[in-house]
């Protein structure tokens, strides 16, 4: 095989698409699909899927999936998008995957279900640790923390690629932050996978230096660089011949 035979063959990592992974393998009864393009629900997560090296039909089929004019998450993706198209958003970001945490229970977490959202989505608005939407809840299990009846910090799972899951929605009240409970959330559902046999793993941002800080300590080892942007769709569609 030649260098870049093997180059190609050492790069096709089911972390390296994500979500495109698990929604081609354990998330598939969320997925969208136009084309190449799939994506969950918009009440569910943000998150969508393009081909490694999209074509004018893949853009296409997005702009359709989308919506004239809508802005849509492109996570991964580094390259350049077609005329029509404008990049809102870019930033830097990193993959972590678990490399010896010391995952366990944790006793004062209880589970969180759908009669939560509301109470989910509040604390998320007021934490801003990134998207959860309505329907986020129903990607994986979620603990939350309560003080006094009020829930106070929460974590959970989202991206399912094979074997693995994405810890995400890592967040606690201002209130109560110094207690470390967002780390003992952590290693709660970390817990959870590992007792599936799946493996732990997680984004952030490249310059959210105090969560790197943090996962670092606990356990978990950088594995790539990655980037997370957004575009707007074009406000008329053109069918691609």
């Amino acid at each position: 095989m030649s260098d870049l035979g093997i180059a190609r063959v050492a790069a096709a990592h089911v972390l390296d698409n994500p979500a495109l992974a698990s929604l081609t393998g354990p998330h598939a009864h969320f997925a969208e699909r136009r084309g190449r393009v799939l994506r969950y629900p918009v009440d569910v997560s943000p998150w969508l899927a393009l081909p490694e090296d999209p074509n004018p039909d893949d853009w296409a089929d997005l702009a359709a999936l989308a919506g004239p004019g809508a802005e849509v998450p492109l996570p991964g993706f580094r390259g350049e998008v077609p005329a029509g198209w404008e990049i809102t958003f870019r930033m830097e970001g990193v993959q972590f995957v678990d490399d010896g945490l010391a995952a366990a229970p944790e006793p004062e977490a209880v589970p969180l279900g759908p009669a939560d959202v509301p109470e989910i989505l509040d604390l998320i608005e007021r934490t801003r640790p990134g998207p959860f939407l309505p329907r986020t809840i129903e990607l994986g299990t979620y603990l939350g923390i309560r003080r006094e009846g009020a829930l106070v910090a929460m974590a959970g799972e989202r991206l399912h690629p094979p074997g693995w899951t994405e810890i995400s929605a890592v967040c606690t009240d201002p209130a109560f932050r110094g207690e470390g409970l967002a780390t003992r959330l952590i290693l709660a559902v970390a817990h959870g996978i590992r007792e599936r046999g799946e493996t732990p793993f997680l984004h952030t941002s490249a310059q959210n230096t105090n969560a790197i800080r943090l996962y670092e300590t606990l356990g978990f080892r950088l594995r790539r660089t990655t980037a997370f942007a957004a575009a707007r769709a074009p406000e008329r569609l053109v069918a691609v011949s």
